[in-house]
């Protein structure tokens, strides 16, 4: 419940006081209800959008197999993962989430560990950005293809990219009251529209694939001869659709009782989609007609040749287009949530120019130049599409890897605290320990799996280019912290007295 008191001149509510205590002024309105947050990080996780534009990838990286069993075996990890994230949350409710949480977890002031972890989440923020409208940009240029014969070519595929990049940035940037309507509406069009995709899948074709098919059949066109390796890297499927559910945390400097919501949002938004993903990876492999005209369509979306094959050309390019409405709003909320993660990280000083990533619009109060920043990097990240076939897996495969090793850097930290870990009101009691050690341990093996190659032969079109993506930005970001920011940075900022921040929120609302 609220309490309404006064310091200096402004009414204080219990969630700007915990800001408060926590450093931060209240900039951003808090206007977000539990829904709203669980919302957000339901969008992004969007299983029409992960697992449908991985789908292909998951055809020929051990087909069925690593796909339906993958799915609730990454599941369990994630749910584990998402807990230890949830505990921690409920302790620091801040738009910076990971790096904030690791800054006050770690030993000896964590300077260096809030620097590092904040880095590997704004990659992999960018990436995950790049990768929903990558998906998105792919799956619009295969039903413009259908419908207008507009050809899916990798230049299409990247103009498509930057229009839906650009509007996002304008939903985010103008748009701010109905990004908020549009989320709310983006849970029900997945659950619906993952509904009625198994339904028309189910009901519509006149055969289905047999049982044993679709809980046992292996395929293996990656030129791997190693079973176990290729169903290894199957898994990116599932690991990469479940993503993105940190956003509960970045969003709880706008959200309403946060130390409670954003935990909740967490662990909601990876189980909804968890059961909701699994539903529609057996109903899509059910429907499979033909298992090779789906690798190779035309279109280079083997979920649209599998729905047109089932159902007709006109159902089936209507079911595209239920998942290309999901995935474009699967990108309107991770450009949102990138946004706060890119302004909080600035606000710290810990980004180039971050004076103007870190500034906040006042009619919106919300940080426009960082919803432009996570746009242009993503739109940067996909451009080797040009020239490479396996960009795309790559790209997913770097923000996998950037997102989840910044999920559980704090979870490994809160293990070491031990006792010492102050509680929030939503946490783990006695299993919070074990619940990370086994995360702990996870992340770092497909920390080295998702850095594979995922192609044989290596050549310059199938090279897996994560580890240069990660080797330029935090080699970049290790030069900076030795050669400067280890002599300034001191992890997330203090604003000011309680009476500062209290000037900085009437200066707002004055607006």
């Amino acid at each position: 419940m609220e309490r309404s008191e006064t310091f200096g001149v402004s009414p204080v509510d219990d969630d700007s006081a915990r800001l408060h205590q926590l450093g931060y002024a209240q900039e951003l309105r808090r206007t977000m209800s539990a829904f709203s947050n669980f919302a957000v990080s339901f969008t992004i996780i969007s299983i029409l959008s992960g697992c449908l534009t991985l789908y292909g990838f998951g055809l020929k990286t051990g087909g069925p197999v690593a796909m339906i069993w993958g799915w609730p075996l990454v599941g369990v990890f994630v749910i584990l993962i998402g807990l230890g994230m949830a505990e921690v949350c409920s302790s620091y409710p801040t738009a910076g989430g990971l790096y904030y949480w690791a800054a006050k977890l770690a030993p000896s002031g964590g300077a260096a560990w809030s620097w590092f972890t904040g880095w590997f989440n704004l990659i992999g923020q960018v990436a995950v950005t790049a990768g929903i409208d990558f998906g998105a940009a792919l799956f619009l240029n295969a039903f413009l293809d259908l419908q207008w014969g507009f050809a899916a070519t990798p230049g299409h595929t990247i103009i498509l990219l930057a229009i839906i990049l650009a509007l996002h940035g304008l939903l985010n940037t103008f748009g701010v009251r109905l990004v908020s309507v549009l989320n709310g509406v983006s849970v029900w069009w997945h659950l619906i529209g993952v509904l009625v995709i198994v339904a028309v899948l189910v009901f519509v074709p006149a055969k289905h694939q047999s049982a044993s098919f679709v809980f046992g059949h292996f395929e293996n066109q990656t030129g791997w001869g190693a079973a176990p390796y290729v169903f290894a890297l199957g898994l990116l499927v599932a690991q990469y659709t479940l993503t993105g559910y940190d956003a509960s945390a970045h969003m709880t400097e706008e959200t309403r009782q946060a130390d409670r919501s954003g935990p909740r949002g967490i662990i909601n938004s990876i189980l909804v989609s968890l059961v909701a993903g699994w539903i529609l990876l057996i109903g899509i492999t059910f429907a499979i007609q033909d298992y090779d005209g789906a690798v190779n369509s035309s279109t280079g979306v083997p979920p649209a040749q599998i729905f047109i094959d089932a159902a007709g050309a006109t159902t089936g390019k209507f079911l595209l287009l239920i998942a290309i409405g999901a995935q474009l709003f699967c990108g309107m909320a991770s450009v949102t949530a990138n946004s706060r993660m890119i302004y909080a990280f600035a606000r710290d000083g810990a980004i180039p120019g971050s004076r103007l990533w870190h500034r906040i619009n006042k009619r919106t109060r919300t940080p426009t130049n960082s919803v432009w920043f996570g746009a242009v990097g993503a739109f940067i990240l996909a451009l080797p599409y040009l020239w490479s076939a396996t960009a795309y897996a790559a790209v997913t495969s770097i923000a996998t890897v950037g997102l989840y090793v910044a999920y559980v850097i704090p979870v490994f930290l809160r293990v070491r605290k031990g006792d010492a870990f102050e509680r929030g009101p939503w946490h783990l009691g006695r299993w919070g320990r074990p619940i990370g050690i086994i995360a702990t341990v996870w992340v770092v093996l497909i920390f080295v799996l998702f850095m594979l190659p995922q192609v044989s032969p290596v050549t310059v079109s199938t090279f897996n280019y994560t580890p240069v993506a990660f080797l330029v930005v935090l080699g970049g970001a290790t030069i900076w912290w030795w050669a400067s920011a280890r002599k300034w940075f001191t992890g997330p900022k203090v604003q000011g007295t309680t009476a500062e921040l209290e000037a900085v929120e009437e200066d707002l609302r004055a607006v």
